[in-house]
């Protein structure tokens, strides 16, 4: 009797995959879209007696008189061709964000996460801690989504999420939850305050001061959106936690999870005694001085990275005083904590050469990213105010997949929107609600944000297993986002 081979399940195409294929579209709209480019208006001082940078003149664009357009196949000097993407990405820059420096701070911090991990007071301390309180978990959650929200808000924190998915994933899989409610509570809720943020002077007041609208006006209507969002973050949030808890298999991450939770146990030294808390003790104040840094100092990559370095040197040599690691070992945990996020880490500095490939995002320079950005806006004109603001909504949030840089999309989407929303009879305010929305939300999802891909990263969950849990939420997200806007042009917002 013949027995039928059961059929293979179908596997999902890996993100490196994916990102290969997204370059290939790009390398194609080189050859078929033509390049083209905008004049800088030059620098002006406002009425405030505050200097503005030069911004794009919505009405100088034109195309290139090139003929050779089109990126090629192998680029010579340093140029950009379709093989080239790879290691053109990866260097492009500077340390103070993607590619290079992003990629140098998921190295560094995972390394020093691992020396963290490999001493086991980490998760000593977790255990102790659960025991101690089993009463009080049910605010864990929500407590801190709306913390995490509220640096979005205030300070845009985003990168910085990374490193706290990597202090937060052992206490969030020791309470029984996953690794992708350790990613809802931490920059997913960072999002969420980015886009809702009332005062953020890395989109707001950036966005506001080349719209010509008043810096931080508008918060009340801001303020009400972020306690509507956040609130069903938070819901969203506790609801999935509270399903994967009772049913663990039900967790995309749960294969993953598992294999984190077995490491866990195997690191777990012993009870929590004194080199644990001396361990944590130097943990919890290495966190607080990051903290003070971001805040107090405007502390960013560069900084941040080197200040969880150097929390990795201090806690390996406290493990080698307390004969709980060797020099080597040590070493080796580095490694080992490295080795783990290098996808993650590769994955970010590709995702740029998108933009490489389609021109780079200099707007003076031609670019297939100009045209794009200049038919866009053009499409916005003959159209009710309600459209128009929905359309500037659905624009902002597709340019965000080029450029996920808030500042950087401000600068190239606002000198043409703001202009635009004249026309149609939207208030700028409006036209800059929707630039912030579209830009934060959107992180939410999209494989070019090097924060989204260093968080997957560190908590070992694959792009693609992300957008299969993610898209009802962004889905959730864009609606509400929809009604926001909607809602501001019913109430005049100015």
């Amino acid at each position: 009797m013949q027995h039928k081979t059961p059929p293979k399940a179908l596997s999902m195409p890996d993100a490196f995959v994916i990102l290969f294929f997204v370059m290939l579209l790009a390398a194609v709209a080189s050859h078929l879209i033509p390049a083209g480019s905008f004049q800088l208006l030059p620098a002006q001082t406002n009425a405030q007696g505050e200097l503005q940078k030069a911004r794009i003149d919505p009405e100088s664009f034109s195309y290139s008189q090139d003929s050779s357009q089109g990126v090629v196949l192998f680029a010579e000097q340093g140029e950009t061709g379709f093989l080239n993407y790879a290691f053109e990405g990866m260097v492009s820059g500077d340390k103070m964000g993607a590619a290079i420096g992003v990629i140098a701070f998921i190295l560094l911090t995972g390394g020093a996460f691992g020396i963290i991990m490999q001493s086991g007071a980490v998760n000593n301390g977790i255990l102790a801690l659960i025991k101690r309180t089993q009463n009080m978990q049910f605010l864990f959650i929500p407590l801190m989504f709306t913390l995490f929200s509220l640096g979005g808000a205030v300070f845009g924190m985003g990168e910085e999420a990374i490193a706290f998915c990597i202090v937060l994933l052992p206490l969030m899989l020791a309470l029984g939850y996953d690794a992708i409610t350790t990613v809802l509570v931490t920059y997913i809720a960072t999002q969420i305050g980015f886009a809702t943020s009332w005062m953020n002077p890395f989109s707001v007041a950036i966005a506001q001061g080349i719209a010509g609208v008043p810096l931080m006006s508008g918060a009340s209507y801001r303020m009400a959106l972020w306690l509507v969002f956040t609130l069903f973050g938070v819901i969203f949030t506790i609801r999935y936690a509270a399903r994967i808890k009772k049913q663990p298999q039900l967790s995309l991450s749960f294969a993953s999870d598992e294999k984190l939770r077995g490491q866990q146990q195997q690191q777990q030294q012993s009870a929590f005694g004194l080199l644990d808390a001396t361990i944590l003790t130097v943990f919890v104040a290495g966190i607080a001085w990051v903290i003070w840094g971001v805040v107090a100092r405007g502390y960013y990559i560069p900084e941040i990275a080197t200040q969880f370095f150097a929390l990795g040197i201090a806690t390996a040599i406290i493990a080698i005083l307390g004969k709980r690691m060797t020099i080597n070992g040590a070493a080796d945990a580095f490694k080992q904590g490295a080795a783990e996020l290098l996808p993650a880490a590769m994955i970010v500095g590709m995702a740029k050469g998108i933009v490489l490939l389609l021109g780079g995002d200099d707007p003076t320079q031609p670019s297939v990213l100009n045209t794009l950005l200049h038919l866009a806006g053009e499409s916005f004109s003959g159209v009710s105010s309600y459209i128009a603001a929905w359309l500037m909504l659905i624009f902002q949030s597709v340019f965000n997949f080029f450029v996920t840089s808030g500042s950087g999309q401000a600068a190239l989407t606002m000198p043409l929107v703001a202009p635009l929303s004249d026309l149609v009879g939207v208030s700028r305010q409006i036209a800059v609600l929707a630039f912030q929305l579209g830009d934060g939300l959107t992180n939410c999802i999209v494989p070019t944000s090097a924060s989204l891909i260093g968080c997957l990263g560190v908590v070992r969950v694959d792009w693609m297993v992300w957008a299969k849990f993610a898209w009802k939420l962004q889905l959730w997200l864009f609606v509400l986002a929809s009604l926001s806007v909607l809602v501001a042009v019913a109430i005049g917002y100015q």
